[in-house]
């Protein structure tokens, strides 16, 4: 595939145009889903996820106006802010989400009319609304779109503040979160908090997957020995990373390894067995292709 010059830009475009098809279809029903459980479980309950859909559960609660016409407002209004100040590109990948969120709110305003919930269980109305809200943001960042609102805020904090978007975030869902005490009191303050971070979980959940597979960073002065275990023991391959120690200009092997989770005790006891004073660092991989 040919790249002009190795463009950025050019990666993304070839990225976006993969089964485009798929991930709209996908990105729908994430959609579906963020309004399915926002009127069933978020709304009607008074819980306040974040973002302009949190925003709106004020603004019904104080001025009684729909919430589906309060999320069109202000994202109309934040796509022309995108446009003017991050660029026809940025605010493109934004627009399908920023449209297609409040109606399907609309449609689905009465779905509890339909679907009867006992909402009397506050508890499990946060659980369930955070799981559903989470797991179908998951599905549209995973297919590579958003739904506006405070993405684009958080775009703006970014590059105006100098700061990450996970900071931009903090910054505008707590706000928006923190502001419905003066509205619904603390108890459902505590309990908005709790779905915003049950929908953050959910959301990188779906986004990164499960993971079923570890991977071990080891340096021990054993490594020959260690390489052993691995290879003819556990049954798994060993790549030899050539390393540098910061402090003491050493040069060092470092054993990296990638198995299942069910073999993480069996290569950390051996690890402990062979050499006790291994330094080794383990992280989840989500994803592992390639090898043998």
């Amino acid at each position: 595939m040919n790249l002009i010059n190795n463009d950025s830009l050019s990666i993304i475009k070839e990225i976006q145009k993969k089964s485009y098809i798929k991930r709209f279809l996908a990105f729908l029903c994430g959609v579906f889903l963020l309004a399915f459980s926002y009127n069933i479980f978020l709304a009607p309950n008074d819980l306040v996820p974040g973002g302009i859909g949190g925003l709106a559960i004020i603004i019904n609660k104080v001025f009684n106006i729909n919430n589906s016409i309060t999320i069109f407002i202000f994202n109309i209004f934040l796509l022309i802010i995108s446009y003017l100040l991050l660029g026809k590109e940025k605010t493109r990948a934004t627009i399908f989400g920023a449209i297609l969120f409040p109606l399907f709110i609309n449609l689905t305003q009465n779905i509890n009319e339909i679907i009867k919930i006992d909402n009397s269980q506050l508890l499990l109305s946060t659980i369930f609304g955070g799981v559903l809200f989470g797991f179908g943001a998951g599905i549209i960042f995973k297919a590579g779109f958003t739904t506006g609102g405070t993405d684009i805020i958080n775009q703006l904090l970014s590059k105006y503040l100098k700061i990450s978007i996970g900071k931009s975030m903090l910054i505008s869902d707590g706000l928006i979160v923190l502001s419905s005490v003066f509205t619904f009191g603390i108890t459902h303050l505590m309990y908005s908090i709790i779905t915003l971070y049950i929908i953050s979980l959910m959301s990188d959940r779906v986004i990164l997957g499960i993971s079923d597979s570890k991977a071990f960073y080891i340096i021990t002065e054993k490594d020959e020995e260690v390489k052993e275990y691995i290879l003819k023991y556990l049954n798994h391959g060993v790549t030899v990373l050539r390393a540098k120690g910061g402090f003491k200009k050493e040069n060092r092997n470092v054993l990296m390894c990638v198995l299942p989770t069910k073999d993480y005790f069996k290569l950390k006891s051996g690890l402990s067995e062979i050499d006790k004073d291994a330094f080794f660092v383990v992280t989840d991989a989500y994803e592992v292709f390639g090898g043998e």
